[in-house]
C-alpha cells in the first residue's frame, strides 16, 4: 500500500469541502482512470436525466476500474469531477455526503477539482470523473 499523507496547510484557507486540498504521495505507480460515465457492462446509459442514479453508477464504473487493478478508492490521491448544469453542484455535494464515507471509510477524501462544461460526450450524460489512484 502506497505511503498517502493528506495536508490541508493553513496558508490555502479552509477547503470548501470535506477533502484535502494537498496529498504527498510515495508511489511505486500511479492509475490515471479516464473519465468515468454513467454507462453499464454493455455501453449503454444508466439514468438518463437522474443525476443521483449517473453518480451511483459512475463511481461504481470507478471502483471496478480500480479492482481490476488490484486497488480501491482508499488508493484515490484525486478526482476531477466534470457537471453539465451548475445547479447540480449541491447534488453532487449531497451524494458525496452520502457515499463517500463509505467509499472512504478512513476520511482522507482527496482532492476533488469541480469543473462545469458545456456538454459531455453523449447529451444524456450529467456527469464524468477522471481519477488518479496511486499503488
Amino acid at each position: 500500500m502506497p505511503e498517502i499523507k493528506i495536508f490541508n496547510p493553513d496558508a490555502l484557507g479552509k477547503p470548501l469541502g470535506q477533502y484535502s486540498q494537498v496529498t504527498r504521495v510515495k508511489a511505486s505507480e500511479f492509475l490515471f482512470i479516464a473519465g468515468q460515465v454513467a454507462t453499464d457492462r454493455a455501453g449503454k446509459v444508466v439514468g438518463a436525466g437522474d443525476f443521483d442514479a449517473q453518480c451511483v453508477q459512475t463511481f461504481a464504473n470507478i471502483g471496478t476500474a480500480l479492482q481490476s487493478c488490484g486497488a480501491s478508492f482508499g488508493n484515490v490521491v484525486e478526482f476531477t469531477t466534470y457537471l453539465v448544469d451548475a445547479n447540480d453542484i449541491p447534488k453532487f455535494m449531497q451524494f458525496r455526503l452520502r457515499e463517500f464515507p463509505r467509499l472512504l471509510p478512513n476520511g482522507a477524501y482527496p482532492p476533488n477539482t469541480l469543473l462545469i462544461i458545456g456538454r459531455l460526450v453523449k447529451e444524456e450524460f450529467l456527469i464524468e470523473v477522471q481519477t488518479v489512484a496511486a499503488v
